[in-house]
């Protein structure tokens, strides 16, 4: 045997033709299927290429293989720089022997195995152990057949190895354990969390079941993922694999319930049939035994990408007529799911050959990331449109309410005035039949023309009051004939010649009932004051019109307004009385005086 591998040993070193390079890629070794922790000394050694995939080289062999390979320490490299291996792949788990002594130990070699599947190796090569001439590397590979497996990432190999200057390894395995890893245990912690909030998103909002689905969904892939850093998992081989693959039918399902509820369709044939195909996945595998796994598991994962093929174009279908600004964005990300899910089953099934990086294990969980990222903005401004729709909506209200106060106000208003109104009328009837009828028999049956005339000018008095009391809008130029008349009447009666001017226009306003007679009583004051107090010979009064009020300019060339502190002149109503009747119509009565210059009395009313 020892012999046989030395034979050996020189076309190994020409075979990989590297002796003179910084870096030696080692494609070939020597192989021998073997027990672990020890060298079989009676097999007859094969040498195989490297990378050694199992599915294709050892398809039903499980346990241990072992590979020898032989290299010569670089020339080029300095005798004080240490030199490194790295080994890209070696699937489940390794021991690594450095002329006859062991160097490295990945783990347990037996069941339950390290598992190393997706992890990169590099493993400093003592300067101790290195000889000048001929070194020896004896690699021990524990791993499983592919039946075994439910993925072809997860069947034992080994691939090339590289020996070199430790510092130039360092950017391969980086880049390696970045992207194979860190990423993937990012990503994952990235999941729980943002499963974790999107799930407490669905309690505080139960009608958003997507939003639980979805968490739901993103969660137990960040589980699964842990199969890629985990290296240590307390379970055999054969029962994760069985896990693994049973694991994907629930994931499927979540996955399609999602998608139907965000796009708000949902069918209850669909739930059943999911709920059947949960139960169906683990009895097929039960059933069919774990040498067949691999091939039972691909059946299924077929089967559900089918599913999730179709559901997805559903959900697309939907969202294109209902949100539309959600197609895009949705669409390239589940584009970029199914070519991940494409891709994963042309490796399955050999169409492809294995990729240095897992796309399935690193890319996927970025995409599910995008995804409830977007949902995360979706749901904030669907959020936010709802804030504002309730701060509209509160507006709203408040206005409403506001108009129905205003409304309720008015129509107690108007049923006030209504009252009132009622009210007036009766005591303007009231006085009308009983005092008027009254006080014209007085007028008529009075022996005392004292007491006829007072009689009679109560009964003016009740007559405006009564005009007043009903309401009943008066023409302006009616009104300013009965005042002209009566004006002129009194005056005349006392000798003072009157001077009144209208506007020559023809006048169609009117005046309220109540600014009629509020008018006609300062009139009366006034042309009274001029009669009792003015010695005036002359009286003009002069009308104006405008859109907005009308005005009365009253001016005799009488003595004027005494300033004596015993003048009577504003005794009783007086002046303050009709300035107080034009503040109540909302106008104003300005009076000039000046003794021995007259009084002039200007009111203004607004219509």
């Amino acid at each position: 045997m020892r012999r046989l591998f030395k034979l050996l040993a020189l076309w190994l070193l020409l075979a990989t033709g590297a002796a003179h390079a910084s870096t030696l890629t080692i494609s070939s070794a020597l192989s021998v299927n073997g027990g672990p922790g020890r060298l079989p000394s009676n097999a007859v050694p094969q040498q195989v290429s490297l990378p050694d995939d199992w599915a294709v080289t050892r398809p039903d062999h499980d346990g241990s293989v072992w590979y020898r390979a032989y290299f010569i320490r670089p020339a080029d490299v300095a005798d004080n720089e240490l030199l490194a291996l790295y080994i890209e792949r070696a699937c489940s788990n390794i021991e690594i022997r450095l002329n006859g002594r062991r160097i490295f130990s990945g783990g347990r070699m037996v069941e339950p195995l390290t598992n190393h599947c997706y992890r990169p190796l590099r493993i400093t090569l003592p300067a101790a152990l290195l000889s000048a001439h001929e070194n020896v590397l004896d690699i021990e590979v524990s791993g499983s057949s592919l039946r075994h497996v439910a993925s072809r990432a997860r069947a034992g190999g080994l691939s090339q190895l590289q020996i070199g200057p430790q510092a130039e390894l360092v950017e391969a395995y980086s880049r390696r354990h970045f992207w194979n890893i860190a990423v993937v245990q990012v990503a994952g912690v990235g999941l729980l969390a943002l499963g974790g909030f999107l799930l407490v998103l669905s309690w505080m909002n139960r009608s958003e079941v997507f939003l639980l689905h979805f968490g739901t969904l993103i969660i137990g892939w960040a589980l699964l993922s842990m199969r890629v850093w985990w290296s240590d998992l307390p379970m055999t081989t054969q029962t994760f694999e069985f896990v693994a693959a049973v694991a994907f039918a629930p994931m499927l399902s979540l996955a399609v319930h999602f998608l139907l509820n965000h796009a708000r369709t949902d069918c209850r044939r669909v739930a059943g049939a999911l709920l059947l195909q949960c139960v169906l996945v683990p009895a097929s595998l039960a059933v069919a035994g774990t040498d067949r796994l691999f091939t039972v598991a691909n059946v299924w994962f077929v089967l559900m990408a089918v599913e999730l093929v179709v559901a997805g174009a559903w959900y697309l279908k939907v969202i294109w007529s209902m949100r539309r600004d959600d197609f895009w964005p949705m669409g390239l990300t589940f584009g970029g799911l199914g070519a991940l899910v494409l891709l994963e089953l042309a490796i399955q099934f050999g169409a492809l050959p294995r990729l240095a990086v897992h796309p399935l294990s690193v890319f996927s969980p970025l995409l599910l990331l995008v995804i409830g990222s977007r949902l995360l903005l979706v749901f904030g401004r669907a959020m936010q449109a709802a804030e504002a729709n309730r701060a509209q909506l509160e507006i709203r209200v408040a206005e409403a309410t506001a108009e129905v106060e205003r409304n309720f106000m008015q129509m107690s208003t108007l049923r006030m005035e209504q009252v009132t109104e009622k009210e007036r009328k009766r005591i303007a009837a009231d006085l009308h039949d009983d005092l008027g009828a009254k006080l014209l028999t007085i007028v008529h049956t009075s022996d005392s023309e004292r007491i006829s005339n007072l009689a009679r000018e109560a009964l003016e008095e009740m007559r405006l009051s009564v005009k007043g009391l009903t309401g009943r809008p008066v023409q302006l130029a009616d009104a300013l004939a009965d005042w002209r008349a009566e004006a002129v009447s009194r005056l005349g009666q006392a000798n003072i010649e009157a001077d009144w001017r209208n506007p020559s226009e023809d006048l169609v306003q009117t005046l309220s009932a109540r600014a009629f007679v509020q008018t006609t009583r300062i009139l009366r004051e006034s042309v009274s004051n001029i009669i009792k107090h003015s010695r005036a010979s002359q009286c003009k009064v002069r009308v104006t019109v405008s859109d907005a009020d009308f005005g009365l300019v009253v001016q005799d060339n009488g003595r004027g307004i005494s300033v004596e502190p015993d003048s009577k002149l504003d005794r009783g109503h007086g002046m303050a009385s009709m300035k107080h009747r034009a503040k109540t119509m909302q106008g104003q009565c300005l009076v000039e005086s000046a003794p021995g210059y007259g009084t002039l009395i200007r009111l203004t009313i607004p219509f």
